[in-house]
């Protein structure tokens, strides 16, 4: 990561990303993608990027003993919140998924489960977090139950890294994948936690994160609407995407990490 630094915001949006992590309820456009996340799981650890320390530093408390990484994919946020005596645990709902995570982290505990459904203990953790899946839950089960799973004063904190389209050849390739590919339509959810928790504070981190042309070819592969594309028009967005590339040679992609907290 290069010249990491932070804008204060609350309760903003910015342009939103397209839907990225398994659907837990929903529609089947949405159900299809989920089920294509675990045959993705090697281009989603090689192209995804990781998570600023300063957007990890602000979503969890340094006191914070027990974490709980909901929707933890390949574990790029659960890399971001390890600490000396912090105990991390990992839900994720894609077996391919998970057996990818064990491989990269095999030393953090990871579990079958979702937002709605947290296989753990009443009062188990001192945070709950939730990176690029939030949008995916329905909150009317997710919030209790993460409510259910924290200490009391524990944490709900959510997060999305969002390619920074202000950059005129990152807006471009966002034209490109919508071009090809029928991204679903997101809401964030973010801003509609409500009790038991109280308000929630939001916080923006741009960055920029190096990556190969290589690497961002796997990560857009390794988004759900790309991998469920015929394979002919699929070719045919990847064939754009490396002349962009070709073209541009970019040695970094810039991000908007868009955090929000919230306590018990």
């Amino acid at each position: 990561m290069t010249s990491t630094h932070e804008q204060g915001e609350r309760n903003g949006r910015e342009r939103p990303e397209p839907s990225e992590q398994p659907e837990q309820g929903g529609g089947s456009g949405k159900s299809r993608q989920a089920a294509s996340f675990g045959a993705a799981a090697g281009a989603y650890e090689r192209g995804r990027p990781p998570y600023p320390p300063e957007a990890a530093a602000w979503l969890v408390p340094d006191a914070a003993r027990t974490v709980v990484d909901l929707g933890a994919g390949t574990g790029k946020l659960t890399r971001a919140l390890r600490a000396p005596g912090r105990e991390l645990v990992a839900v994720e709902p894609s077996a391919g998924m998970r057996e990818e995570f064990a491989r990269v982290l095999p030393g953090v505990r990871v579990l079958d489960g979702t937002a709605e459904a947290i296989p753990l203990p009443d009062a188990s953790a001192d945070a709950v977090v939730c990176a690029q899946a939030w949008h995916w839950v329905d909150p009317a089960r997710a919030v209790p139950e993460a409510a259910r799973v924290l200490r009391p004063g524990g944490r709900l904190a959510l997060v999305w890294n969002s390619r920074d389209e202000s950059v005129p050849w990152v807006a471009e390739l966002g034209r490109i994948l919508r071009d090809h590919a029928a991204a679903p339509a997101e809401d964030r959810q973010a801003d509609r936690v409500g009790a038991p928790f109280g308000p929630v504070e939001r916080r923006d981190f741009r960055w920029r994160h190096p990556v190969s042309a290589d690497g961002i070819v796997d990560m857009v592969t390794s988004r759900s609407y790309v991998i469920t594309l015929a394979p002919a028009v699929r070719a045919r967005l990847l064939d754009r995407v490396r002349a962009l590339l070709a073209a541009e040679r970019p040695a970094a992609m810039p991000y908007v990490t868009e955090c929000h907290r919230a306590h018990r």
